[in-house]
């Protein structure tokens, strides 16, 4: 069992095999369904397309009459994938023996069953799974609960913002499979200690000094200040920042969601484990004022992401060296990686 000491003054770091074990690694990943993740938004949506996210339990979103359905991937026939890619199509044939169901997941036909005693019965129909959704955003999982409580820190600060009104920017989705562990990408993630080390344009237009982390319950939110002249938001008179210079919200919550607010939109980094040193981050873009893109802390996302995929590359090899097993925290500037820490091995 590891302990990280609630005190990060005192406490050490996660010890390297939660980067390098297998056994570790699969522990830490077959608790993610017991989490929200992000699944899409409404603007990108087709009738029916997969869901691309850590779960590795294959789902589908649907449409069908108005209503939105987050149902199995997997025939309940023979056990195919049912949808390889995203679909315009009204009902769902799985390619295999041409099973059909309806977009909400319920059986409709299947050639060749005519003789098949009690058939069909419930278990035939694909299986439902909950889906929630704010402002625009859909959000599904196995079997998590309350996500009024998990999206509740995100709505506090930026649920002013017209997000549902956002659209789906195809020519901002990236997808980049780096040599890493999923938990150090995160570690290096809720950390601007090493923005002027790594980071030298994004560190131009921040004001370092200023940055700020805060915690909460299931996740972390990193805090931009813009320096003079570069762009922030412009927030509402009720709003707790207000008449601060904000360029960047950054929330990341448990266990690799990654919504990063700028004053043109919205970028969501998701975070999938593939193996326990390789990891695919996934980027969509969701715009809400086209006149701020390429500017500010959100400008060149392109540069900081292949910093970023250096660093972590680079800590996967150090951390599977026998010179290293734990360090320690800065209490300044490493608030959000204890929190991390902390959550993960409890």
């Amino acid at each position: 069992m590891t302990i990280i000491d609630p005190d990060i003054h005192k406490a050490e770091t996660l010890p390297s095999r939660f980067y390098t074990e297998t056994k570790t690694f699969d522990s830490v990943t077959s608790s993610f369904g017991q989490n929200w993740h992000f699944a899409a938004h409404r603007s990108q949506l087709s009738t029916a397309q997969p869901i691309d996210n850590p779960l590795k339990e294959p789902m589908l979103l649907t449409q069908s009459e108005g209503m939105l359905h987050c149902i199995s991937n997997v025939c309940t026939h023979r056990g195919m994938l049912v949808c390889t890619e995203s679909s315009e199509a009204k009902r769902l044939q799985c390619p295999y023996h041409g099973r059909v169901f309806n977009l909400d997941g319920k059986f409709r036909s299947m050639p060749e069953f005519d003789t098949v005693e009690n058939f069909p019965t419930d278990a035939d129909h694909l299986r439902t799974f909950p889906l929630a959704e704010w402002k625009g955003l859909l959000f599904n999982t196995v079997s998590a609960d309350d996500f009024d409580s998990f999206i509740a820190e995100v709505e506090a600060r930026v649920g002013w913002l017209p997000i549902e009104a956002f659209t789906h920017d195809l020519n901002r989705h990236r997808e980049y499979t780096i040599e890493s562990n999923w938990a150090l990408y995160v570690d290096n993630y809720l950390e601007g200690f090493h923005i002027p080390f790594v980071h030298g344009g994004l560190h131009d237009v921040l004001d370092y000094d200023a940055y700020s982390t805060e915690l909460f319950d299931g996740g972390v939110l990193q805090i931009g200040i813009a320096n003079d002249g570069e762009p922030c938001f412009d927030l509402p008179e009720e709003h707790p920042d207000f008449g601060q210079n904000i360029a960047a919200y950054y929330f990341w919550l448990h266990p690799g969601l990654m919504l990063n607010f700028y004053p043109w939109g919205l970028s969501v980094n998701l975070v999938i484990p593939e193996s326990v040193d390789k990891t695919r981050i996934v980027y969509h873009g969701f715009v809400g004022d086209s006149s701020m893109l390429a500017k500010g802390a959100g400008g060149d996302l392109d540069k900081v992401e292949a910093e970023d995929q250096f660093i972590v590359e680079g800590c996967q090899k150090g951390v599977s060296s026998v010179a290293y097993e734990r360090g320690r925290y800065s209490p300044t500037k490493e608030a959000g990686v204890h929190h991390f820490h902390r959550i993960l091995t409890q």
